[in-house]
């Protein structure tokens, strides 16, 4: 019974058109292209380190400088020096100090103008202002007096020195008057500097001055604006006895004879210049007498102030 199932059973299938293997269909893949990736060439981008230098009293940017034009910090701090150096020269301008008209009024006067040169050097050194802006660091300071200040000033003498000269040479006399009128009435407020060669002028032709002997490389020679060192060596003895501050001060090459060795101050302009300094806490007047032959200055102030 067992023997004969099988082959029974196998014959079944045969003939109903069964069988064992199972056949399948080819199965049908649909592949998806794929775009290759496109490769962008992407530049880095250096960011500029630049600095613009401005002129406050305009707005206007006078200088770039972009620190990646210089090789080290060295190089750097020496560019900003001679930046510094060269704007100072066109910038810098002493004090001009008012004058007290006739009618009592404070006339005229300039402000006197100093660009800080080691602060803007520091400025353009710091790295953090790259991109940015730098202002000019312009220290501005103006006469420091004021009408209610001048009431009296005539009243009391603080200093005062005479020189004298032959009235025949008449080149020299006229520069020395000419000189003495811009110095008098000149007045000076508490720290008011006065610089003989902003006040004064250039002793040339241009400016007026007659031909007359100067001092020339030690030497006696005629040139214009001869005789306005007696003017600013008679200043400088006056102010010396008023006790006011000497700033800068120059002396002749040679012994002049308007005054003792040593006593002189010599001008040359724009190079020699006599300043000086008004160190009282109340403002003083300077004073100048031109006869037939000779000069005098004093420094003055009002009686109230002097005796406080």
């Amino acid at each position: 019974m067992k023997k004969t199932t099988l082959p029974l059973l196998l014959g079944v299938l045969l003939m109903s058109g069964c069988s064992l293997i199972e056949k399948k269909e080819p199965v049908s893949v649909e592949l998806h292209h794929v775009a290759p990736v496109e490769v962008i060439e992407t530049k880095q981008v250096t960011e500029t380190r630049e600095v613009s230098i401005i002129d406050p009293r305009d707005n206007s940017v006078i200088e770039v400088l972009n620190r990646d034009d210089f090789q080290n910090e060295e190089e750097l701090r020496a560019k900003a020096a001679q930046l510094a150096s060269d704007l100072a020269a066109t910038i810098d301008r002493p004090m001009k100090p008012v004058k007290l008209s006739n009618t009592g009024e404070l006339q005229g006067g300039e402000s006197r103008m100093i660009l800080k040169e080691d602060e803007l050097v520091n400025r353009i050194l710091d790295d953090s202002i790259f991109n940015k802006q730098v202002v000019l660091p312009i220290e501005e300071t103006n006469p420091n007096v004021t009408p209610d200040q001048v009431q009296g000033i005539n009243d009391v003498v603080l200093g005062s020195f005479t020189t004298y000269f032959d009235p025949s040479v008449t080149g020299r006399n006229f520069n020395i008057t000419k000189s003495a009128n811009e110095v008098h009435d000149v007045v000076l407020g508490p720290g008011d500097r006065f610089s003989f060669n902003h006040v004064v002028g250039n002793g040339s032709k241009e400016n007026g001055y007659a031909l007359a002997t100067v001092i020339i490389n030690k030497e006696f020679v005629p040139g214009y604006g001869g005789g306005i060192c007696q003017t600013s060596s008679t200043l400088y003895n006056a102010v010396a006895k008023a006790g006011l501050e000497i700033v800068e001060l120059h002396h002749h090459s040679k012994p002049v004879g308007y005054v003792p060795l040593g006593a002189d101050a010599t001008v040359a302009y724009p190079y020699l210049d006599f300043k000086f300094e008004n160190n009282r806490p109340y403002p003083v007047i300077l004073k100048t007498t031109v006869t037939a032959s000779s000069i005098q200055v004093e420094v003055r102030s009002a009686a109230n102030y002097v005796s406080n």
